[in-house]
């Protein structure tokens, strides 16, 4: 029998430090940010595999996302790569 994979997107553990969360901020407007949840990563990840995303500096993404922070108002998406939260604006993926 296989073992079952596992998906971090379904992990019900956080994958960032709530200390770090905390002060963390959207670079471009300041606002707070969320984990990003299970049916946002699949939204993205799905974009990802039409060919349909990109990001704000309108580069086309093609690895799948595993984590991210959410911007409060819900557009912006910061991917988390190796662990670390990437917040540059350019690097956000519109939602």
């Amino acid at each position: 029998m296989s073992e079952p994979q596992n998906n971090p997107a379904e992990s019900a553990g956080p994958v960032i430090d709530a200390g770090l969360l905390e002060i963390l901020a959207c670079p471009e407007t300041h606002q707070p940010l969320h984990q990003a949840s299970a049916s946002e990563l699949t939204a993205v990840n799905a974009r990802i595999a039409a060919g349909k995303q990109k990001n704000v500096g309108g580069e086309s993404i093609s690895d799948e996302i595993d984590a991210g922070l959410v911007r409060e108002d819900g557009k912006i998406l910061y991917p988390i790569r190796d662990a670390i939260p990437v917040m540059l604006i350019d690097e956000g993926l519109p939602l």
